[in-house]
């Protein structure tokens, strides 16, 4: 495909073209916090003063002022969910957010007790 001097190599449909591992400073791993897509976020308050400029951690924050998910926070700034859990990961270590994580039911995956109920009530329907 050739292009005209001055055209842009890409078009709007192509989307952004900034990389996750450039708004991440390259990395992979966050802050030393197990997040999950389900994890609840909510903005501290009083919050400390936030001293990142990089826009994505102004923008959580905001969201943040009712408690979302971290996919929800993924959705609204349209980044993908690993990037998002390292900046919440950031903003959490650094105090601006507190977290709860999804809780855990005492029955496994495989329990049969629960595979039962289950069964009984789509039987029912």
């Amino acid at each position: 495909m050739t292009r005209r001097l001055g055209e842009p190599f890409f078009d709007e449909a192509a989307g952004p073209l900034v990389r996750p591992y450039a708004v991440t400073k390259g990395r992979t791993i966050g802050a030393g916090h197990d997040l999950d897509m389900l994890t609840v976020v909510v903005a501290a308050r009083p919050a400390p003063t936030l001293r990142r400029t990089e826009p994505e951690y102004a923008d959580i924050i905001r969201l943040c002022r009712d408690p979302q998910s971290v996919a929800e926070v993924a959705a609204a700034l349209k980044l993908p969910l690993v990037v998002t859990k390292i900046l919440v990961g950031d903003l959490i270590g650094e105090g601006h957010l507190i977290f709860r994580a999804p809780v855990q039911p005492d029955a496994g995956p495989g329990d049969l007790n629960v595979l039962r109920a289950v069964l009984d009530g789509i039987r029912k329907i």
